[in-house]
């Protein structure tokens, strides 16, 4: 039981210092935009290579070629 006098303090020492960081992020406006990242990752800022390997170009499209570069 007597090291219940070390816990307690110590959990509410825990919890005090929790609800000042969370009040501390509050003020300091962490939670002013919360739909804003979810929809800018939405979107596509990164525009594709031309020489990309999606792109490959029409010379690499020859029937009977297999696939294969030379």
């Amino acid at each position: 039981m007597n090291i219940l006098i070390f816990l307690v303090p110590a959990a509410l020492l825990l919890g005090l210092l929790g609800l000042v960081a969370f009040l501390w992020s509050l003020r300091a406006g962490q939670y002013d935009d919360l739909e804003g990242a979810a929809e800018r990752i939405l979107y596509d800022d990164d525009k594709p290579d031309a020489d990309g390997p999606d792109n490959d170009g029409p010379d690499n499209d020859k029937p009977g070629d297999g696939g294969r570069r030379n």
